[in-house]
Order: structure tokens, then C-alpha cells, then sequence
């Protein structure tokens, strides 16, 4: 590199510096309205700051992020199911290639820890993994709405609201429940109710991770030396590790223990080889 670039890529790096250091002293106290005992209270449990829905109810804003959520999903499926399937080719382009691998991935995923029963299991965990990554990816975006005090918030992630961390877990619940009746009757139920505290570890693991950068990121904000730009940095990583993360970790307990309620009962596997050798016997017999 020149003598000439260094010193304007000097110059540039002081100049971004300069600006930095001004926007810091700037921008001020981020905390001096509001305690932060007050900020990290209402990060978690929404008592104060309320949204209304089509003017009937006061929700808390992640509801709000959810139904903007699945219209997302929605609006995306549909149009991908008219205009795109319909021209997918053996050499696949980019956007199919994506697709298949995506869904390839949790259908591996599923027939490696399911190998019995994956085909609604593949289904639901690329369902639920592909809503918790975007979920958690739409913070990001920083949508504004107003608020029942007249101000505005930043719709969170749908999932960093224990109410939908619920929802998550349950239904992730139903479904190995579900698997464990169609898979092995009333053995099934009793192994899947044998671990009833499944859903409450699953629903405060996703709460607690995606909360968990909210309030590192609430903390940043609120001191003055780091207020202006690391935000921006914390929250992106903290955001994006969580997205993958937590897509990766439910979908991944959900089909370990769809996979463990639906295995077979070793007189059943027994019962099926044996009945597979005399066929493959009778077969053998009527070729010769």
C-alpha cells in the first residue's frame, strides 16, 4: 500500500473516531429518566407499556410482533406456492436450491433422531425452527407502533414475551405427544407424560435466551461511554447467535424425544424382522 492510501485511510479512521467520540457525548445519559431497575422490569414483564389491538384490547407489543410474524410466513408461502413451485426445475436455480436445502436439513434431522416416524416431525420442527430464526431476526428491523401511553415502542421478538415462549413449548409438547399416540397407543402417552416438565423447560429456555440479549442490550444502552454505537454491535450478535441457537436447540429436543416416543417396542422389531424373513424366504422359494 502507497504512502498516499495510508495516510487517507488515516485520515478517514480519525474522522470516524471524531464523530463517534461526538455522538457519545451528544447523545447523553440514556438513563437519566427512567431507573434502570424500572427499564429491565418492563423489558420483562410488559406492565406498563401496552399496545392496542384494532382498538378492542390492550396486548403486550410481542403479540403484536407474532400476528406481523405469521403474516410474514403467510404472505411468503403463498407466494412462493403459486408463482414459484410451480416452475421448479431437476437443475434447481438459487432460490429452489435454498429451499431444498432448508428443508432437507430438518428432514435429515428428523429421520436421524426419528427414524420410524419423521413425516409430520420434518413438518413442524422446519415450521417451528424457520419461525423462531425470523422471529427473533424481526427485532432487528426495529418497527415502530404506538403505544396505550402515547408514545412508541420497538416491536420485540414474538418469543422474548413468556406468553409466546408458552405457546412455543406446548405445542412443541402436543406434538411428541401426538407422535407417542399414533406411534405406540397408551406405551406412548406414558412415556411422553413420564417427562411432563418438558414444556416449562423448553418454553423458559427460549424465553430466558431471547430475553437474555434484550436485557444485555437494554444494559448498554442505558450508560453513557457506551451508548451511541456498541448497541448496535451487541444487539445485532446477540440477536443473530440467539436466532441460531434456539432454532437449532428446540427443533433439536423435539425430535430426539418425538423419536424416543415413537421408537417401536423391541417385540414389535423382532415381530417385523421375522415376518420380513419369511417373506424374503417365500419370495426366494417361489423364484426357484
Amino acid at each position: 500500500m502507497s504512502k498516499k492510501k495510508k495516510t487517507v485511510s488515516l485520515i478517514v479512521f480519525a474522522v470516524i473516531l471524531i464523530a463517534l467520540l461526538a455522538g457519545i457525548v451528544l447523545t447523553g445519559h440514556a438513563g437519566e429518566e427512567e431507573p434502570i431497575k424500572e427499564v429491565m422490569r418492563d423489558a420483562v414483564l410488559h406492565e406498563k407499556v401496552k399496545v392496542s389491538l384494532f382498538g378492542l384490547f390492550d396486548v403486550n407489543p410481542g403479540l403484536i410482533s407474532a400476528y406481523i410474524v405469521t403474516g410474514i410466513f403467510f404472505i411468503f408461502s403463498l407466494i412462493t406456492r403459486i408463482f414459484f413451485i410451480p416452475r421448479f426445475k431437476i437443475v434447481p436455480g438459487k432460490f429452489q436450491a435454498l429451499i431444498e436445502k432448508a428443508v432437507g436439513l430438518f428432514d435429515d434431522l428428523a429421520s436421524s433422531n426419528s427414524p420410524h416416524r419423521n413425516g409430520f416431525l420434518g413438518a413442524y420442527i422446519f415450521t417451528a425452527g424457520a419461525y423462531i430464526f425470523v422471529g427473533t431476526i424481526f427485532e432487528l428491523f426495529g418497527v415502530q407502533v404506538p403505544t396505550t401511553s402515547g408514545g412508541t415502542i420497538s416491536l420485540p421478538a414474538p418469543l422474548a414475551d413468556i406468553n409466546g415462549a408458552i405457546g412455543m413449548g406446548v405445542m412443541s409438547y402436543l406434538v411428541i405427544l401426538s407422535g407417542g399416540i399414533v406411534g405406540n397407543k397408551v406405551k406412548g402417552v406414558l412415556n411422553t407424560l413420564k417427562d411432563f416438565s418438558l414444556p416449562i423447560s423448553m418454553s423458559f429456555r427460549l424465553f430466558g435466551a431471547l430475553l437474555s440479549g434484550a436485557l444485555v442490550t437494554e444494559l448498554v444502552y442505558y450508560y453513557m461511554a457506551v451508548s451511541f454505537v456498541i448497541p448496535v454491535f451487541v444487539g445485532v450478535m446477540f440477536t443473530l447467535l440467539h436466532a441460531l441457537i434456539q432454532a437449532y436447540v428446540l427443533t433439536m429436543l423435539t425430535s430426539l424425544f418425538y423419536g424416543e416416543v415413537t421408537e417401536p417396542s423391541p417385540k414389535k422389531i423382532k415381530k417385523n424382522k421375522h415376518h420380513n424373513t419369511n417373506h424374503e424366504v417365500e419370495r426366494y422359494e417361489n423364484q426357484y
